[in-house]
């Protein structure tokens, strides 16, 4: 007999004591700046940069993404609650957190990291971009372990019964597909970087990166459910509105990098 759906009851918590847990989220949010470290350890090596360096970018990246994603939350999603209740910000052990905040606040930290240690802003998000699009594999498998941020009902055999959450019907598992998304962008990243190394265009990766990234987000938001009440009755949703910048974005300093007669130094 064909299987229709699948029953999804994972328990977020993998080990708790002493009041405190450890949570697949927060495993697999490690993850995404241990293995973006280890990645981005070998292209400064293979371009001969410092480690140094590398540990001043990986703070300005954890600050931009942290604070970034947590103000887009708040601020993108539910202004009057947080506006009203400041303090509710800075607890963000209770979740809450926006990637296109998170975008945000790595182009605004990433910024201040090429100007204070004199690279160009291009250069940072070209290689920067490669192991973000990984960490948006990671993140958004922490979401399906969180049975959070899913889809409207399907009736597709891959479908999932979200049990924790009460749902009775399958659901498009949105996390999933996203998740494959950004692992082929990053695949497809990293490859042009391995083969061009240096002498890749610079602005081409960051630019591939935001047309491919939220286009597929762009797309994915169709069949996703409503995040937050006031999205409800909307042509296009908070996460789709928020996207289309980025992509128009993309396809400028796409433009942009085919006029270049010589590859960046």
């Amino acid at each position: 007999m064909p299987i229709n759906y699948i029953n999804w009851d994972i328990n977020p918590e993998i080990v708790g004591f002493w009041g405190l847990s450890i949570r697949y989220y927060g495993l697999l949010f490690a993850s995404s700046f241990f293995f973006g470290y280890l990645i981005l350890q070998k292209i400064f090596k293979q371009e001969g940069l410092s480690i140094e360096l590398l540990d001043k970018l990986t703070v300005y990246m954890a600050v931009g993404t942290i604070l970034g994603a947590r103000l887009g939350h708040c601020l993108f999603y539910q202004p009057d609650y947080y506006l009203s209740n400041p303090l509710e910000i800075l607890k963000i052990w209770r979740g809450g957190l926006a990637s296109h905040g998170a975008a945000i606040g790595i182009l605004i930290s990433l910024f201040y990291f090429s100007k204070k240690n004199k690279k160009p802003y291009l250069w940072t998000l070209d290689r920067i971009v490669i192991v973000v699009a990984l960490a948006g594999f990671f993140i958004r498998m922490g979401n399906l372990m969180n049975s959070e941020i899913y889809g409207i009902p399907t009736e597709l055999p891959w479908g999932f019964i979200f049990v924790r959450n009460g749902e009775l019907l399958p659901k498009h598992p949105t996390q999933i597909y996203e998740a494959l998304s950004y692992l082929l962008i990053f695949v497809l990243l990293f490859s042009i970087y391995y083969k061009k190394g240096v002498q890749v265009k610079q602005g081409l990766l960051f630019s591939i990166f935001l047309i491919l990234l939220f286009t597929v987000r762009f797309f994915i938001e169709f069949i996703k459910e409503d995040q937050v009440g006031f999205e409800q009755g909307m042509s296009l949703n908070m996460g789709q509105w928020l996207s289309i910048p980025f992509v128009l974005i993309g396809f400028l300093l796409l433009f942009k990098s085919f006029k270049q007669k010589s590859p960046a130094k």
